[in-house]
This record gives C-alpha cells, sequence and structure tokens, in this order.
C-alpha cells in the first residue's frame, strides 16, 4: 500500500512540474479573454463561415504555448463566452500540440516533412471533427452579456490578476486535478517499463493501441516531442508516434470530464469515437509512409516508462526516492511556474478573507472612465492584441532560452556524461538509466541551438551526433541487461564519443566565432 501511495505522489508531483508553466500561460490567455476582450471581438477571432472559424482556431491554437491542462481555463471562458462548440474543440485539440518550442524540436525527428504533415494532419482531424460536430450539433448564436468595465489603466492589469487569481479557487483548477489524477491512475494500472514493446513498427496493433493508451495521458508538449524524437530513433511505429501525439497531448481526463460537464455524456462520448476513429485512421494512412530510412528497429522503447508504475522493486525509503527524483527532473522554468501559480493562490485566498470589508471587484469597476493625465487611455483591442503579441512573441523567444547558445549547451552534456560513465563503471544503474535520456535530449537540443542561431551542423557533425547516440543506446540496453563488463566498455566509449562530437564542434566553428575556447 505505501508503495503505491508513493508512487502516485511522485506521478502527480511530476505532471503537476511539467504542467505549472504553461498551466499559469492559461490562466492568464484566459484572464486576458475575460477582462480585456468584449465578446464580439472574441467571437472575431473564433468564428467564420465555412469553416473559417476552425481554421482561426487552429492556427491560434499553433501559436499559443499551453498544454492541454492549460487549455482548460481558455476553453472555459470561451464557453461563458458563448463561442461555437466546434471552435472550442478545434483551439482544445490544437493548442497542446503544437508550438514554436515544440515544433523546433520537432525538425530534429527525421526530416521536416514529418513534422509539417503531423501539422497537416492535425488541420484535418481540426476540420472533420469540428465540421462534424457544428452539423451534428448546431450553435444557437447565443450572445452574452459582457463583465462590468474596469478602469483603463492600473486596474485593469490589476483585474486582470485578479481574474487569474479567481479562476485558479474556480471550478478549472478541479478540471486539472482531474486530468492530473488521470495520469497519475494510468501509471498505478501499468506495471513498471510494460509499455517498452507498446510500439513497434512491425505490430500492427500499435497506431490502435497507443491511441487508446493516449486518452488517459497528460504530457506537454515538448515532452510528447522529445518521446516521439525517441521513437523514432529507436524505430518504432510512426502511426503510434502520431497517436501518442493527439491524443496523449491534445486531451486529458480532466478535459473530457469538463466536456460531459458542459454538452452532457451522448455529445462527449459521439466527440470522442470520432476523434477517435479520424486520429486512429490518419495514423495508420501516414505509419509506413513517414517510417524513417536507415533506422535499425530497435525492439523496444523506454519513450513511455514514465507513464507506468515508477518503481521495479520494493522501496525502502520512499520519501527519500521520491525527493530525490522530483530534484533531478525538476526545471527551472517549471518552478517559476509554481511559484506564481502559489503567488496567485495566496491572492485569491486574501480576496477572499477581506470579502467582507473590501470587494475587489466592486474596487475595479468602481467610476470606469476615471483616469489622469499620467494614465492615458488605451482601448481594449490595443491591450488584448499587445497581450497576444507579447505571448507569441515570448514563445518564440523562448526558443533561445529552451536552447541555449551551443557552448552551454556542451556544457551541460559534459556534466550528464560525467555522470553516466561514473554510474556505469560503479554498476549504479538507477542512475545510469536516468541520465541517459537527458544526455539525449541535450543532443537535440544542440542540434535545434545551431539552426536558431545559422550555424547549422554538416553532414559531418550530424554523423557524430549519431554515433554519440547510438553509444547511449547500446549502453542503455546493456544497463538493462546488467552486463557489467559491457556497460563499463560501453561508458567508456560514450565519454570518447562525446570528446571527438565536441572536437567536431570545434574545429568546425572555432576558426570563425571562436565557439568553446
Amino acid at each position: 500500500m505505501v508503495l503505491y501511495l508513493s508512487a502516485a505522489i511522485l506521478r502527480f508531483c511530476e505532471s503537476a512540474m511539467q504542467a505549472a508553466p504553461t498551466v499559469l500561460i492559461g490562466f492568464l490567455v484566459a484572464a486576458i479573454f475575460a477582462r480585456m476582450m468584449s465578446p464580439a471581438q472574441l467571437r472575431s477571432l473564433f468564428v467564420g463561415r465555412r469553416g473559417g472559424g476552425l481554421f482561426k482556431s487552429w492556427l491560434l491554437g499553433m501559436l499559443l504555448p499551453v498544454c492541454s491542462l492549460g487549455s482548460i481555463p481558455i476553453i472555459r471562458e470561451l464557453a461563458k463566452q458563448k463561442i461555437p462548440m466546434g471552435s472550442i474543440l478545434a483551439f482544445a485539440i490544437t493548442a497542446p500540440l503544437f508550438n514554436p518550442i515544440s515544433v523546433l524540436y520537432g525538425l530534429t525527428l527525421s526530416s521536416p516533412l514529418v513534422i509539417f504533415t503531423f501539422c497537416l494532419a492535425s488541420l484535418m482531424i481540426v476540420a472533420v471533427v469540428g465540421l462534424a460536430w457544428d452539423w451534428l450539433f448546431p450553435d444557437n448564436q447565443t450572445t452574452v452579456s459582457p463583465l462590468p468595465a474596469i478602469a483603463p489603466g492600473v486596474k485593469r492589469l490589476v483585474g486582470v490578476v485578479y481574474e487569474m487569481a479567481q479562476q485558479l479557487l474556480g471550478p478549472a483548477s478541479i478540471y486539472i486535478v482531474i486530468g492530473l489524477l488521470g495520469i497519475t491512475a494510468l501509471s498505478l494500472a501499468l506495471p513498471h517499463n510494460s509499455l517498452q514493446y507498446a510500439a513497434e513498427s512491425n505490430d500492427p496493433l500499435a497506431p490502435f493501441g497507443m491511441a487508446a493508451a493516449s486518452i488517459l495521458i497528460y504530457a506537454t508538449p515538448i515532452k510528447a516531442m522529445v518521446q516521439i524524437a525517441s521513437m523514432f530513433e529507436h524505430g518504432n511505429s510512426v502511426g503510434a508516434a502520431f497517436s501518442l501525439l493527439v491524443l496523449g497531448t491534445g486531451i486529458n481526463l480532466g478535459s473530457i470530464v469538463w466536456l460531459v460537464s458542459s454538452q452532457g455524456f451522448r455529445r462527449t462520448l459521439i466527440w470522442l469515437c470520432l476523434l477517435f476513429a479520424v486520429v486512429v485512421g490518419l495514423a495508420y494512412a501516414i505509419d509506413k509512409p513517414l517510417y524513417p530510412t536507415g533506422v535499425e528497429a530497435a525492439g523496444h522503447t523506454h519513450a513511455f516508462d514514465d507513464y507506468c508504475f515508477p518503481f521495479a522493486g520494493q522501496v525502502d525509503q520512499p520519501l527519500q526516492e521520491i525527493a530525490r527524483q522530483l530534484s533531478h527532473r525538476i526545471e527551472p522554468h517549471e518552478i517559476l511556474g509554481l511559484l506564481i501559480l502559489a503567488v496567485l493562490l495566496v491572492i485569491a485566498i486574501l480576496a477572499l478573507s477581506i470579502a467582507k470589508r473590501f470587494s475587489i471587484a466592486r474596487w475595479l469597476t468602481h467610476d470606469p472612465l476615471r483616469r489622469n493625465h499620467y494614465d492615458p487611455y488605451l482601448p481594449e483591442s490595443v491591450l488584448w492584441l499587445a497581450s497576444f503579441g507579447f505571448l507569441i512573441v515570448f514563445s518564440f523567444l523562448g526558443c533561445f532560452l529552451y536552447y541555449p547558445p551551443e557552448r552551454e549547451v556542451f556544457e551541460e552534456i559534459k556534466s550528464v556524461n560525467i555522470r553516466i560513465g561514473s554510474a556505469a563503471l560503479s554498476q549504479d544503474w538507477p542512475t545510469a538509466e536516468h541520465w541517459i535520456p537527458v544526455a539525449e535530449d541535450w543532443v537535440h537540443k544542440l542540434t535545434v541551438s545551431s539552426y536558431l542561431r545559422q550555424r547549422p551542423p554538416t553532414p559531418f557533425l550530424l554523423a557524430k551526433q549519431s554515433l554519440y547516440l547510438e553509444k547511449l543506446e547500446l549502453l542503455e540496453h546493456a544497463i538493462e541487461d546488467r552486463e557489467v563488463v559491457e556497460a563499463k566498455r560501453l561508458g567508456l566509449d560514450c565519454q570518447n564519443a562525446f570528446r571527438r562530437l565536441r572536437a567536431a564542434y570545434i574545429d568546425t566553428w572555432s576558426s570563425q566565432i571562436g565557439l568553446m575556447k
């Protein structure tokens, strides 16, 4: 019992950490919709004739950096504003799939054709499922009254923060927790590493099976791309990768429960069946044509280990093990997201505690037209355009933060590589198994970083990267089989392959820009 409770806490906290930044953005976008945009402006963004609304929802979802949990506050606000449900569901599916950061990572999969096909297929899903929904359940075009106006200037900015805090204490957080409980329950139901053989390229049921398992899966766009990259490297089913991307990233248990509460069980079931059928059909259609050439199937993958039971056996000190794993996995941007959400929660609680003596909502809407010389009036359209522009520009600039310069990437790989080699020599198998995927992830970031800084890697450099990744994969297999001598030899091979990779980059670029001196 203690082991299962520890596993549940670990998986829940892991998913919550990963979701924090994109959930925060979701609450921010929902607050902008509520406080800076009128219902008419929202309808102009999401509604159009002959499928135009679906296309606009798909395009907007491609640009905003949110996950399926972060989209819950947004789709709830859109539903409040009486946006057609077809457009809402189109946004809900697309927004978690792609953003500039994840698309750049996706370009390292195999070829740009893969990520382009995945994007086009997502548009086909949105079109087919959205048009079917609009045909089966027509929109009644109900109008809605906007919230009371807030005074321009500082009050309007405070109003957005206050709206975020209020929504954090509202039903949206309940649906987010339900989504986290869905992936937690799945990890308790699936035995340790039981999905290693669930996506083999020669398994005709792989796309269907992955689609069925993905309904409860929660994955951020970046995590999904990392897993898909691992699937391509291991020669797994492309159709299964597509199923994982759309259903594992696009929906979660929380969004499904919200749809049931909003539209009823029958409509939700029809939508899910239609979505499942279209996704699986497209997955089988692209499975063989997009299979990477020159890749030998590894026979299994560790891409889905995070969705299974986290412990291989009994854990003597579960709390210490939970703390160790969480400390290794948490990223700086996740810490920042958690801190800001905590501040918003404190604001919401303080607002409730002083509500009887002072109403923040009444203060915000009091005398909305009053302003002074130092607080000029800006129309709502200017503010929400500036807000969305900032989010979109931030998502592009965030690429340079997520993919640091090559020199910093090599320092990270060096640190991780030393830990891998030391663990392989000392037979510390859990440590080595943890850090090998981290090293693989940094190699993919190296490729994207080079392209971002207009220094695309040459075929020779890509070959050196492939060699290093191959050594890491062989080491991973040796560790799985507990082959002591082979693991020690491959641990040294990884050190040598990394040194050659770094030397190749230095020889290629140091003469031009003095990189990595």
